[in-house]
């Protein structure tokens, strides 16, 4: 399990340029994405950033898998497929 307060940089699958874009929407620990879910924090960089292309990949299936301490391309099927649903319900 993640450590509580773990800055975001930190966590696996986040880089730099996501970590920034994650501090940008209030997102500064693991327990911060944890309260705002994968699909909210990718949709909240998303809106951000509307003139930026933002990969599912680099972005929404990177933050699921750091939530759950895995490789963004471990991810099952059934969890990207999950994850798709519910940015697209949501626009």
């Amino acid at each position: 399990m993640q450590a509580r307060n773990k800055p975001v940089n930190e966590l696996m699958n986040i880089g730099t340029t996501v970590a920034k874009r994650l501090r940008e929407i209030g997102v500064h620990t693991y327990d911060d994405l944890k309260e705002m879910g994968a699909a909210g924090a990718y949709m909240r960089i998303s809106a951000n950033h509307p003139e930026k292309n933002m990969p599912v990949c680099y972005y929404l299936y990177s933050l699921e898998g750091a939530l759950n301490e895995q490789h963004w391309g471990a991810l099952s099927k059934e969890t990207k497929q999950t994850l798709l649903h519910q940015i697209n319900r949501q626009n």
